[in-house]
């Protein structure tokens, strides 16, 4: 019994050392102190973009209690995690960032919720600028040969862990549970729309066909605009705005070769999303998201829009190698 409680009172003392350890750590180190290079690799932007996100987001938060961690913390914690990939591992026990994974998992709710409420709306956006829309029309049809063409759209899956309820319609073909998200980029790699909250099983073209998206290119079609196209893979409908591949054409036939130029043109998308994936590995194939559905679709939200972030501020974090 003596030996039982002597290793108790072991553990609780090693807990408060590192809570110590912990506290000391902040209260000494500045992150924005951290070298350009290391602070890029740790939380994928640069320091300007940090500081940017840090002054719309600080007014979500009440006053730093004494002793409690800094707004400026709890948004490096949790861009480690989203960088890291790794379940709270690489923020929970980083020196870098020093939070306890408790006290993590509690920031990571609260930063999400306030990243998606200010950043979101902001930086992702379906409308254009007119320079923007020549720039990307121009893009386009030097790919394709087609006239009219702003944006890409495709569907990809994000790793979850089984849901509580209703586990069987996030269950995906690939044989895994998932989120299966909709993504739409420009000709710049920006990501221009996201939709995080349908089930894995879900195909493309119904998670296209209820999408703010759709909705936005149908009422310009209807208001007289015919020249606003996107591109779409086979696995979506063939609409007046949303043009498709042709179906098992012949070698060699008018439509193969449109095809071709279609396919040169739309990998944009596939690229954006491993770019996305990569840069925050959190969502990345290889990972999986410890949370439940709208949690996870926060998080996917909240990486797209810290990629065009990046996009703007100029962080090249990665080099051509990505993956889904």
């Amino acid at each position: 019994m003596d030996t039982v409680m002597l290793a108790i009172a072991a553990e609780d003392d090693e807990r408060e050392y590192m809570r110590r350890q912990r506290s000391n750590l902040r209260k000494r180190y500045d992150i924005l102190e951290m070298p350009d290079s290391e602070f890029i690799k740790n939380f994928r932007l640069n320091k300007p973009a940090f500081l940017y996100i840090l002054g719309e987001i600080k007014d979500e938060f009440p006053p730093q209690k004494q002793g409690g961690l800094s707004v400026e913390r709890k948004l490096a914690a949790s861009l480690r995690f989203m960088a890291e990939g790794s379940y709270q591992h690489g923020a929970g026990k980083d020196f870098d960032v020093a939070v306890a994974q408790p006290t993590f998992s509690k920031i990571l709710t609260e930063m999400v919720d306030a990243l998606e409420k200010k950043i979101c709306p902001q930086w992702i956006t379906l409308r254009m600028s007119d320079e923007e829309m020549r720039r990307a029309k121009r893009y386009f049809y030097e790919k394709s040969g087609i006239p009219g063409v702003v944006m890409c759209v495709d569907g990809t899956h994000v790793k979850i862990i089984p849901p509580t309820r209703n586990r069987n319609l996030y269950y995906n073909r690939k044989g895994f549970y998932s989120l299966n998200v909709m993504m739409m980029c420009d000709d710049e790699h920006r990501i221009r729309f996201v939709d995080a909250s349908y089930q894995g099983s879900n195909h493309d073209s119904h998670v296209w066909r209820l999408s703010a998206a759709r909705n936005y290119f149908q009422h310009r079609h209807r208001n007289g605009d015919r020249n606003t196209k996107i591109l779409g893979d086979a696995g979506y409908p063939s609409e007046p705005w949303l043009i498709t591949p042709h179906r098992s054409p012949d070698v060699g036939s008018a439509e193969s070769n449109f095809n071709t130029r279609h396919t040169s043109a739309r990998n944009i998308i596939e690229r954006t999303i491993g770019i996305v994936k990569n840069r925050f590995r959190c969502i990345l194939a290889a990972r999986q998201l410890h949370y439940a559905p709208l949690k996870s679709s926060k998080i996917i939200n909240v990486c797209c829009a810290l990629h065009n972030i990046c996009l703007t501020y100029r962080e090249d974090y990665l080099n051509d190698n990505v993956e889904e």
